[in-house]
This record gives structure tokens, sequence and C-alpha cells, in this order.
């Protein structure tokens, strides 16, 4: 899949869940209607993301304020996950 660069015309503020994805639904490896993937995350205060990709995989981050990560992942973990004012970011 191709990484989508340029500008964003939608803004989803990110409410850090274990369990809840960004468009509301629960993650499940075997799920028939995938959760919907944002195209990147901004971080306004710093701090660790930790992300969870559409195959469940979770990875951490570390950054900046003010850092946009260019992620396609469907939720930000609650657990060990310091950054704040984050928001997914989409192109639709």
């Amino acid at each position: 899949m191709a990484q989508i660069t340029g500008t964003y015309n939608k803004s989803v503020v990110i409410a850090k869940s274990d369990t809840v994805n960004f468009d509301g639904s629960t993650y499940a490896a075997n799920a028939a209607t995938k959760a919907i993937r944002a195209n990147a995350i901004f971080v306004g205060g710093a701090g660790v993301v930790v992300a969870v990709f559409p195959d469940g995989t979770i990875a951490p981050f570390t950054v900046l304020a003010g850092t946009m990560l260019p992620l396609q992942c469907i939720r930000v973990n609650s657990t060990n996950t310091t950054a704040t004012l984050m928001n997914a970011m989409y192109q639709v």
C-alpha cells in the first residue's frame, strides 16, 4: 500500500483505548469488517505513542510535541501511551 502524503481533510480527537478503535469498533483479527485506519496521527504533547496497526501489531513511538506520524493505524493504546493532544488525521 502506498503512503498517503499531502493534506488531510478530516481530523478526529483520539481517545486512548486498549480495545476501542478510532471508528468505534473493537479489534478482532477475524472480523469481517476491518476498522477504518487513519492516514496519520498528529501529536500535540510530547511522549510515547503506542500505535495499533490493522493487523493487530503494536509499536511504540517516542515523539516531540507537534509531530505528525505518517502511520496508517486503527488505535492508540492507553497502556504505556504518555503523549497527549492527539488527533487521527484522514484523507477522505
